[in-house]
């Protein structure tokens, strides 16, 4: 708080003194203004290193001299004089009403009280604190371990050390955070060393997790520690069918991937059948198991163990084999030209149009055959006959002539003749 000090004579009460002291740090000032009788002020943080500036400022001057006095009561200024041998005060401006001194690289030794002081009768005194801030140094993270096995508890320490005034520390996973344990030191120059600790279990998903240590400190930002978290777990298993792409059926083909994974990396993976021994012409290749010409007798569990140094896992397939087909599959390709079934193989059956053109030909050939033999059947059957039954019908003289004549002939019956071609 600002405070005055008066003698005997009554000061007029248009007089105004001010005391200003402002740094910036990072673009960014902070002053807490204390107001008096007749005086104001402003207590400032100031980092160490920073530059400070003070301003002694009086409104309504009637010529009384303005003086600034450090914390010691040595007189920095009086009037536009340093009387001061430190050359780090610098005069800023000197007028009537105000007086203003810059000191640079402040230190801790810099801190107290500082005092304006206007020559009346009695003196006019306001009074300002500055505060010294010293930011920690660069945070440590240490690890009980570095390696850590999953399912198992980790501890973390964080130590911020060298700070005016302590520290906090905050911790975070990813974009969790946690709570640590801390504890504050304080050192023989008024500095203080803060650790903070924090333990967790730790699972698979943790391994390449990020783990921060966030220093908040009114003279720092954006300052922290991180450490990458390396998890060891046992493998994960996991049996692909590779073949057949359906029910497994008798006289097919079993084809069965194991694909394991771990850290560290399995190293060894192997194939059994659960409580029964493996066919004898199973074949293994690598993390694959191959059976072929599958029968009922073949069925069972089959399982992949995977093992490494943290653990042993495994997965299990259970094999059913179906009846083989009893119909006999609809062709979806063209025997005639294997060829270009194959190589057009996935695709919908191509129209063969010489087969069509040959079978066309063959209908219309035996068509035209049975024509001709129908013909020469025909011909072959037909009568053709030739009589006499009028033949005296075609001497006589008149109509009624021919009728008796025609009539006449029917007697005649040894005379007709019938030929037949």
């Amino acid at each position: 708080m600002a405070s005055t000090a008066s003698g005997s004579h009554a000061l007029p009460l248009s007089l105004l003194v001010v005391i200003s002291m402002a740094f910036f740090h990072k673009g960014a000032a902070e002053t807490i203004t204390v107001e008096g009788q007749n005086l104001m002020t402003d207590n400032v943080s100031v980092v160490e290193g920073e530059m400070a500036t003070i301003s002694c400022r009086v409104k309504n001057n009637d010529d009384s001299v303005i003086q600034l006095l450090n914390p010691n009561r040595q007189t920095i200024y009086f009037k536009d004089l340093r009387p001061l041998k430190d050359s780090r005060f610098q005069l800023v401006n000197f007028s009537d009403n105000e007086l203003r001194v810059s000191l640079s690289n402040v230190s801790l030794s810099d801190e107290g009280r500082y005092v304006c002081q206007l020559y009346t009768d009695p003196p006019q005194e306001a009074y300002a604190d500055i505060t010294v801030l010293v930011p920690p140094g660069s945070p440590v993270i240490e690890s009980r371990e570095d390696v850590v096995g999953e399912g198992n508890e980790t501890e973390l320490t964080c130590t911020a050390a060298g700070s005016k005034p302590a520290a906090s520390i905050r911790w975070m996973k990813g974009d969790e955070e946690m709570t640590g344990e801390t504890t504050v030191e304080e050192t023989y120059d008024r500095m203080f060393t803060v650790t903070s600790r924090v333990r967790f279990l730790v699972t698979k998903e943790d391994d390449g997790m990020p783990v921060d240590c966030v220093i908040d400190h009114p003279a720092a930002s954006d300052l922290l520690a991180q450490r990458n978290l390396e998890v060891l777990y046992k493998p994960e298993v996991k049996i692909v069918v590779t073949y057949p792409e359906g029910l497994p059926r008798e006289g097919d083909s079993l084809d069965l991937t194991c694909i394991a994974g771990g850290k560290p990396h399995p190293h060894q993976v192997n194939w059994l059948r659960v409580d029964e021994d493996m066919p004898s012409h199973a074949v293994f290749t690598g993390l694959d198991l191959y059976i072929e010409n599958l029968n009922k007798s073949f069925n069972g569990t089959y399982r992949c163990v995977a093992s490494n140094a943290v653990g042993v896992a495994y997965d299990d397939y259970m094999l059913y084999v179906y009846d083989a087909p009893t119909t006999i599959p609809t062709p979806t390709t063209n025997p005639v030209n294997t060829q270009d079934s194959r190589a057009g193989e996935g695709a919908p059956p191509k129209l063969d149009h010489a087969v069509i053109g040959g079978v066309v030909a063959v209908v219309m050939f035996a068509i035209l055959c049975a024509l001709i033999v129908l013909g020469r059947y025909f011909a072959r059957h037909k009568g053709t006959y030739f009589t006499h039954e009028a033949k005296g019908a075609d001497d006589a003289a008149d109509a009624d002539t021919a009728i008796i004549n025609a009539e006449g002939g029917h007697n005649n019956t040894d005379e007709k003749k019938e030929y037949y071609i």
